[in-house]
């Protein structure tokens, strides 16, 4: 149970944590519409330019693995405030850079900078936070950063009409500025001194790792959260080849499209945190799993059928409502058993999360992007998370009484 008090200040700081939870959307979506455009740029491939996007994703996967462990030792702000700097300053340099090589090592930078903002605002709803409860914090928080992906592809494609993508990542430069500051302003410490970690940090990860690895919940969901990060990623990275070049749409239409899916996803999301209370995070999980997995089906449908654009559009933004559903209570039940290693958890999940999928989905695009080889890739990572999920996340939580 949480006091009155550390309510209280989360809900002044929800807006900034939701912004700092959105490193990954602010880093993706702003310059999404410009992906072809930077290819010809640049004189590379298709599967380079998507390459910049694979990268800091995987950035932002490997540097949870660094910034969750550090918060569990030093705190929850130091480590975030240092990330976000250096976030900024990567994005900088992104701006400059000269050759498509040196823009995907400033990308992968700039994701190991970023994944402070993921990992510990995780952790924070975590150290105040248990339950439904936690779940509701999430969806809360997916509220604000769920924004991002809805307004950033808009800004995106209007911003292609006057710069270029290296004024895209000047943009991201001042968001970062300004997320630096609000940060610094803005959120209090959560995580009191006597409840850190002390002694070595290598020692004390490995410790929590080994525990981590012997909850075979933990486990089976951070696979499926990996399973459903092909899916997502997939959709991620490809989505903006296969609707303006093989569909047909503009710049400035297709960022409308992804932010109507991004607002699909708010919802689901917000779905979640109303009925999570009544229906308890497991059966909310299970739902959001099982539709994930049943729109990426209807989606590959649309596709061998040679469907019109509407019924794509339609099964994606399905995709992504479902998503919103069950995110935040995997998550919730992820981490319900370890509020003494909550950054060190947070970390291990975001990490296969963010790196498994943009290793598998570019290998999709290999042949070029198109909508038959998008859809079986994401059906196939949905379809094996929901099958975790009702196959061993299901049973396991039932003896563990968990489930309702």
């Amino acid at each position: 149970m949480t006091t009155a008090k550390p309510v209280m200040s989360v809900r002044r700081s929800i807006l900034v944590l939701g912004l700092l939870e959105a490193f990954g959307p602010l880093s993706m979506d702003l310059y999404m519409p410009q992906l072809p455009q930077l290819a010809a740029s640049l004189g590379t491939s298709d599967a380079l330019a998507q390459a910049t996007m694979s990268v800091c994703m995987i950035g932002l996967g490997v540097g949870q693995l660094i910034a969750g462990p550090l918060s569990d030792r030093f705190g929850r702000r130091r480590p975030l405030l240092i990330g976000v700097a250096l976030f900024a300053l990567f994005s900088l340099a992104c701006v400059f850079a000269p050759t498509i090589e040196v823009l995907i090592a400033a990308r992968l930078a700039q994701g190991l900078a970023g994944s402070a903002g993921i990992v510990i605002c995780l952790a924070v709803a975590r150290d105040l936070y248990q339950g439904a409860e936690l779940s509701r914090m999430l969806s809360l928080l997916a509220l604000v950063s769920a924004s991002a992906p809805i307004v950033a592809p808009v800004i995106g494609g209007q911003l292609a009409l006057i710069m270029d993508w290296r004024g895209i990542f000047g943009v991201l430069t001042g968001i970062g500025a300004l997320l630096f500051v609000l940060a610094a302003t803005s959120l209090r410490e959560t995580l009191p001194p006597e409840r850190r970690h002390s002694g070595g940090m290598l020692r004390t990860t490995g410790r929590h790792l080994r525990e981590l690895a012997r909850d075979r919940v933990f486990v089976t969901l951070l696979v499926a959260a990996a399973a459903g990060g092909v899916a997502f990623f997939t959709y991620l990275s490809q989505s903006s080849f296969v609707l303006q070049n093989e569909y047909g749409l503009s710049p400035q239409l297709f960022s409308l499209v992804f932010a109507a899916n991004a607002l699909a996803n708010m919802i689901g999301s917000q779905v979640s945190r109303v009925a999570v209370r009544r229906l308890g995070p497991v059966r909310m999980y299970l739902s959001g799993q099982t539709a994930t997995a049943a729109a990426a089906s209807l989606f590959v449908v649309a596709a061998l059928a040679g469907l019109p654009v509407a019924a794509v559009v339609g099964a994606l933004a399905f995709f992504l409502f479902s998503i919103g559903v069950g995110g935040p209570n995997g998550t919730t039940l992820a981490l319900g058993a370890h509020a003494e290693r909550a950054g060190t958890a947070s970390a291990a999940l975001g990490t296969l999360q963010f790196t498994v999928g943009p290793i598998v989905a570019p290998l999709a695009a290999l042949g070029g992007s198109n909508a038959i080889a998008m859809s079986l890739t994401m059906a196939a990572g949905a379809c094996l998370a929901a099958a975790l999920a009702w196959l061993v996340v299901r049973p396991l939580v039932a003896r563990a009484g968990l489930a309702p």
